[in-house]
């Protein structure tokens, strides 16, 4: 196995997971970052990251300090001996696992893989994937044998979009390795910049099982608290009300309900659905769990749709702010955002709905969803009203005088529970 003192690291992927990994083995060891997308290797090369996972000052002082280079060009990560996939595992229309990405970052890992290095993958992928479907890749392209000539790890990403928090170096990783030496050199190679250590699974597949049950865990236990919502909403009770009872007891776990959006929690469960199912498993609580999850947007438009017609607002060409489009708050991150399905739903009804969110590329949105975001309320000229949905808790909306914005009798419909009680006329 390599001696540590000898890295040269290669990350696969700049993205949510990638870029910030990238910076952080840098301040360690020599790092180059590869990406297929020119764009943004020329945009990081200028010090900014438009994901905001890591800072400007953070990576223009790794650029220059800690010599992280940002590249398109297999040429220039041919010298590396350590190479970490970190690219995205999406699904299809249908829902099933699109492995496309990861087959093609192999592909890439096996053009440039030499005797003796090491390959990671921090993908998030069902049991048996790496050695399966991405090792075969590699030993296919480089004509090298897995062990033998070259050794491979996982260690699964738990990277939370817009979570200053929980950063990549303050986290506890798991690792894994191909074979015990493997295991313990992935290990060593993580622990050199973690500060809160690592886990070292037994094998590649348990790691893989790990993550994609962590993401799992938390898609049911939101799953639970939207059906209470609907109970609840049904029964005229108010769900928040509910939740902070129940919280006064020691062992209740607290959870709120809310959209379920963005590459994890909407999109892992469905890689160990798909693969379960050829195992001869039926997983009911997960495959019920995505369905509800996938139901809440309409919903929330439905509700409000309520709201309108109890207050005797014409819902018919009325005019609908929605507060928030991307799929959590303080973050520009748009993937998979629910608060797509509310607006789908609203345009059955009509057509004059506006979406702010100061935080959002327009063009992004525009490009994905074929949906003008507006970034600034100034832009919105004075404008009022019939309904508001507060869809997404940026900070920004936190001091914002919505009732100036829907005056009565305009309906205000909370989702995440953040405004004021007064202000309000229902809430998820």
């Amino acid at each position: 196995m390599l001696d540590l003192k000898d890295i040269r690291m290669c990350v696969v992927g700049l993205g949510y997971v990638g870029l910030p990994l990238a910076r952080l083995f840098s301040t360690k060891f020599p790092t180059v970052g590869f990406d297929i997308n020119d764009c943004r290797v020329e945009a990081l090369m200028q010090g900014h990251d438009d994901t905001l996972e890591v800072e400007d000052d953070l990576l223009q002082e790794a650029i220059a300090r800690h010599g992280l280079r940002c590249t398109s060009s297999l040429d220039d990560i041919r010298d590396c001996n350590v190479y970490i996939v970190a690219v995205p595992t999406p699904v299809d229309d249908n829902n099933r696992p699109d492995l496309r990405p990861l087959i093609g970052a192999s592909e890439v890992v096996g053009s440039v893989i030499g005797r003796g290095d090491t390959v990671v993958y921090e993908s998030t992928v069902y049991p048996g994937v790496t050695e399966e479907e991405c090792l075969p890749v590699v030993e296919r392209v480089s004509g090298l044998k897995l062990n033998i000539d070259f050794f491979a790890g996982y260690s699964p990403e738990r990277i939370n979009p817009g979570d200053k928090e929980h950063r990549v170096e303050t986290i506890k990783k798991v690792t894994s390795g191909s074979t015990p030496e493997a295991a313990d050199f992935v290990d060593a190679l993580y622990n050199a910049v973690l500060l809160n250590g690592t886990h070292k699974a037994p094998s590649i597949r348990v790691a893989e099982a790990s993550k994609i049950i962590e993401n799992s865990q938390r898609d049911v236990n939101i799953a639970f608290v939207n059906e209470l919502a609907k109970i609840f909403n049904a029964m005229g009770i108010d769900t928040g009300d509910v939740l902070d009872a129940a919280a006064s007891k020691w062992n209740f776990i607290r959870l709120k309900p809310g959209l379920v959006g963005g590459h994890c929690i909407s999109v892992d469960p469905y890689y160990l659905i798909q693969k379960s199912q050829l195992y001869g498993v039926l997983p009911r609580v997960m495959s019920n769990a995505r369905r509800l999850n996938n139901s809440m947007g309409a919903y929330v438009a439905n509700q409000t749709i309520r709201q309108m017609n109890l207050k005797g607002v014409p819902v018919k060409d009325s005019r609908i702010l929605i507060l928030g489009f991307a799929f959590k708050e303080n973050c520009p991150d748009i993937r998979n955002t629910k608060v797509f399905d509310i607006f789908h739903t609203f345009r059955e009804y009509t057509p004059h709905i506006t979406v702010l969110d100061p935080w959002v590329d327009t063009e992004k949105a525009r490009a994905g969803y074929g949906i003008e975001v507006v970034n600034h309320l100034s832009n919105l000229c004075s404008q009022t009203f019939d309904a508001v949905v507060l869809a997404v808790a940026h900070g920004d909306f936190l001091t914002l005088d919505v009732r100036a914005l829907a005056p009565q009798p305009a309906v205000v419909y909370d989702v995440k529970g953040v405004l004021p009680r007064d202000v309000v006329d229902a809430r998820l």
